[in-house]
């Protein structure tokens, strides 16, 4: 006869499904959260030539005007070879240039370029019907509940992002 197996309590498993009640659930909705909201992104984005990567750094150079390649980097997340190859993009693309920082000739600042901001621009235009198809399942006043639960989230008040 095999021996009993004790009963013991099982935590609750990470499943990665609608109504988990583990430790990980809130992670896991957040992970889906960013692949449901990138893909609907790079849709977006499709028809205006680049992807979330090359918006992403357009968006830090809009924000922050010149910026060296490896506040780039630091920035959107990428890693050194990551951001020369969007870079590059960019500059192929007529989007950014790469300019000499008169104080240190070694480093290369980059710069946003009018057709780089044009683009930007209609970027935006389009985000009216990117963020509607996002929030479609919440009721009135929920997608601007959900931004500022997010926004406390991520900028909490001790400064700990």
């Amino acid at each position: 006869m095999p021996a009993e197996i004790p009963h013991r309590t099982i935590t609750p498993r990470a499943t990665d499904r609608p109504g988990d009640a583990s430790a990980f659930a809130l992670g896991l909705l957040l992970r889906r959260a960013h692949w449901r909201a990138t893909a609907a992104t790079a849709e977006a984005l499709r028809p205006l030539g680049i992807e979330c990567r090359h918006f992403a750094v357009l968006i830090v150079l809009v924000d922050r005007g010149p910026t060296v390649q490896r506040d780039l980097a630091a920035a959107t997340g990428s890693d050194k070879a990551g951001i020369m190859r969007v870079v590059d993009d960019l500059e192929r693309k007529g989007l950014a240039v790469r300019k000499t920082v008169p104080s240190d000739r070694r480093v290369r600042a980059v710069e946003i370029t009018p057709q780089g901001i044009e683009l930007f621009d209609r970027a935006h235009a389009s985000a009216d019907l990117l963020a509607e198809r996002l929030t479609a399942e919440l009721g009135p006043g929920e997608p601007e509940q959900l931004t500022a639960l997010l926004t406390r989230f991520t900028y909490p008040a001790g400064g700990e992002a």
